[in-house]
């Protein structure tokens, strides 16, 4: 994965920078979880991880819920998340979960969208 990575940023005339390579995963979810970031799943690979894992908040349950064969940060493709929440940001990006759907029989999705933005009655 960081030979293609490399290949595809040097097409670009970028070079890769990969602080986090061959770190323990384990230790570094947990890291995350603790640090105060906040993400949800929002596709899972339904051959590597069930789809109710799908629109999941990634936590210490789930952690603890993940097959010993699910890297715990999804590096073999197993999941993807969306952060939204910890201390890089202003504030919390305010999100709501949308449709579920299975793409080429395999991909489990949960949409996520910015929440609606309330408006003071003028």
């Amino acid at each position: 994965m960081r030979a293609y990575r490399e290949v595809l940023l040097a097409s670009l005339g970028w070079t890769g920078v990969f602080p986090l390579w061959g770190e323990d995963t384990a230790a570094l979810a947990q890291e995350f979880v603790r640090g105060g970031y906040r993400a949800i799943l929002t596709c899972v690979d339904t051959t590597q991880l069930g789809p109710e894992f799908a629109g999941r908040q990634f936590d210490t349950s789930l952690l603890a819920d993940l097959p010993l064969t699910v890297d715990p940060c999804g590096e073999r493709g197993e999941f993807h998340t969306c952060v939204y929440a910890g201390p890089l940001f202003a504030r919390p990006l305010p999100l709501v979960t949308g449709e579920r759907l299975r793409r080429d029989e395999r991909f489990e999705y949960c949409d996520v969208q910015l929440a609606p933005v309330a408006t003071a009655a003028a």
